[in-house]
């Protein structure tokens, strides 16, 4: 068998550890990320399957339904347990025909924060994500200088405990920086959407954990021959492997994959096992390059 190893399982988030899978909650709500679940009792249940079986990082925000998310989240899990992050996000808000709107202006992310300490039931929010609309899924360059000062004088009162920031670039971290302590960055990335590479690697030596949202491919899930070949050769699904691909590539990649299923949750999960070698590495990070061919059968 060619050699592996074995990602960390932990990583100090704001100043607790936290397992590196934890549980992203926006497929709680309804279609569109817009309205209640079609099952309210089976999104409880995976609320509380996920903090049962280890998750101490959940994302949300209540932007997500809008509230509905963060309601369901305070069902399920309040009283929180002491070891719970919460990360939650403000800058957007949702029109009446499910659109995503855009909430940058000072009294709106104050708005926000107080929409979220309010549905999920909490004087203090444990990390606040700054989301910059850019290009939807990707970062464009402009200052967030005026919403950075914003929820840092949130935090100053006592009401946002840390900051992060989703869907901005290297330059847009060193502003906030520059502002206040940035202990998080959730941007797109995955197997085979790699343009952030280069920051995932600076935030690492940085000590900032990287969050990527659409883990999987979004709406679109990844699929690839070596994907699923090396699924099969390890008894995995080939969602699970693209996970673990995630936990090898940097000890500050913290995992958020969304579900609303248990039997999905479960498979998130057991994720954290499957132990990719250096060759099947290598073969994976072919992926993001777009050349990448089906794996040979010396390889596995």
């Amino acid at each position: 068998m060619p050699q592996s190893n074995r990602p960390t399982s932990t990583y100090q988030l704001a100043g607790r550890t936290v397992n590196r899978i934890g549980y992203g909650a926006m497929q709680l709500a309804g279609p569109g990320v817009f309205g209640p679940p079609r099952d309210r009792d089976a999104a409880i249940a995976v609320l509380r399957e996920a903090v049962s079986s280890g998750v101490k990082h959940i994302d949300t925000s209540d932007f997500y339904g809008p509230h509905i998310t963060n309601q369901l989240i305070r069902e399920a899990l309040h009283p929180y347990p002491d070891d719970l992050v919460i990360v939650t996000k403000v800058g957007a808000g949702r029109g009446e025909d499910a659109s995503w709107i855009p909430a940058l202006e000072p009294e709106e992310i104050r708005r926000g924060v107080y929409d979220n300490l309010r549905n999920l039931g909490v004087d203090a929010l444990d990390i606040v994500n700054l989301r910059s609309m850019g290009d939807i899924h990707a970062p464009a360059e402009g200052s967030i200088e005026q919403q950075v000062t914003e929820l840092a004088e949130l935090q100053r009162q006592g009401l946002v405990r840390h900051i992060g920031l989703s869907n901005v670039t290297s330059a847009q971290v060193a502003e906030a920086q520059k502002i206040a302590p940035i202990v998080c960055v959730q941007n797109q990335y995955n197997l085979v959407q790699r343009a952030d590479d280069a920051l995932v690697d600076e935030l690492a030596a940085k000590g900032i954990a990287y969050v990527p949202f659409f883990p999987l491919g979004g709406f679109t899930p990844i699929q690839s021959t070596v994907l699923s070949n090396i699924a099969e050769t390890v008894s995995a699904t080939p969602m699970q492997v693209a996970l673990a691909w995630l936990l090898h590539r940097a000890p500050n990649i913290l995992l958020i994959p969304g579900t609303s299923s248990l039997r999905h949750l479960r498979e998130n999960m057991q994720a954290a096992e499957c132990v990719l070698t250096h060759a099947w590495l290598a073969e994976l990070n072919k992926m993001g390059l777009g050349n990448s061919e089906p794996l040979p059968a010396a390889a596995r």
